[in-house]
């Protein structure tokens, strides 16, 4: 008994497009992790941020300096200051002050809509 048999010519036809459709969409793989990302980074970017008395030129606070990379097919979202890691899970000189894991918390299906709309729309 044949695969054709079995399932039919249409079915087989059917599951063949839906293969060749996620074949064309896996392209558009890093582009709908970036569509969320870019939306986390946003909410980031709103947190209130306690201002510092730091008025020298070039001074950017911690919250303000999120940013995302592509790095082959995975988007990696972070700081751009290297102690953003240490207020987020504390050290042993100070508690934690997460903001990071909880905003993607509180709003991650939001982000998995950003990218699953990206995805399917292109």
């Amino acid at each position: 008994m044949s695969d054709a048999e079995i399932f039919g010519e249409k079915d087989i036809n059917d599951l063949t497009d839906m293969f060749r459709d996620l074949a064309e969409n896996a392209d558009n793989l890093v582009d709908a992790l970036q569509a969320g990302a870019d939306e986390f980074i946003k909410d980031l970017k709103k947190l209130p941020s306690p201002r510092s008395n730091i008025s020298k030129g070039g001074y950017t606070h911690l919250l303000d300096s999120f940013a995302s990379k592509k790095e082959g097919e995975t988007v990696l979202i972070g700081w751009c200051k290297y102690y953003g890691p240490m207020v987020e899970g504390g050290t042993k000189k100070m508690s934690a002050r997460p903001h990071f894991k909880s905003t993607w918390k509180r709003n991650e299906k939001r982000y998995y809509t950003a990218m699953t709309n990206k995805l399917i729309g292109g």
